[in-house]
């Protein structure tokens, strides 16, 4: 599943980064060993998620139902905020292919490059990308990433390749969705790729 929630009104955590990724990481952490979800990636930005999760045991409802409330509660609190946190539910789209999992990944990896915080995916240090290349202690359990370290420099250099703009909207357009499916290109007839 590719999973993303955003703060209410579009409003930021209302904390500093920092916090907000350590609230987020014990929170993953519990969730993967309480609900035994698989955390393949982890992108936090500063008024959304994004998550690429794997659940053997079908339970991602209830599992998102833990992460938000416990997330929410934990942000309020340490925030002063009287409202809630998110704007609602989370999203859940499903990915069953592995070359759909690939333009999710990209796509969640890439983000702050797409908000123009950093400009290459390994200097954004709210993702679990940050951690698995060893820049900092990630206390998020990540399943091993066979995309990245098949071959570090050329998965960095694919991660950071611009798309172009149709392929991130195409991409984008595809996780919105219940199950990710891409459109055709309408110039050429063939499925975007990023």
């Amino acid at each position: 599943y590719h999973i993303t929630a955003r703060c209410i009104n579009h409003e930021w955590f209302q904390l500093p980064m920092e916090a907000v990724w350590k609230i987020m990481s014990r929170q993953l952490y519990f969730i993967n060993k309480a609900f035994n979800v698989k955390i393949l990636s982890y992108v936090l930005m500063n008024n959304h998620f994004h998550l690429l999760v794997l659940t053997p045991e079908a339970n991602v409802s209830l599992a998102m139902a833990n992460f938000m409330k416990e997330t929410s509660l934990s942000l309020a609190k340490a925030g002063n905020r009287v409202n809630e946190t998110y704007t609602g539910r989370h999203y859940k789209c499903i990915i069953k292919s592995y070359h759909h999992f690939n333009h999710a990944y990209k796509y969640v990896y890439r983000n702050p490059v797409a908000a123009g915080i950093v400009q290459k995916v390994e200097d954004y240090p709210y993702s679990t990308l940050y951690g698995l290349l060893g820049r900092s202690h990630l206390f998020i359990p990540v399943e091993e990433d066979t995309i990245l370290f098949d071959d570090v420099e050329g998965s960095l250099n694919w991660l950071n390749a611009n798309p172009r703009q149709s392929d991130i909207d195409a991409i984008s357009t595809a996780l919105k969705k219940r199950e990710f499916c891409l459109r055709r290109d309408t110039s050429t007839g063939r499925p975007n790729r990023l």
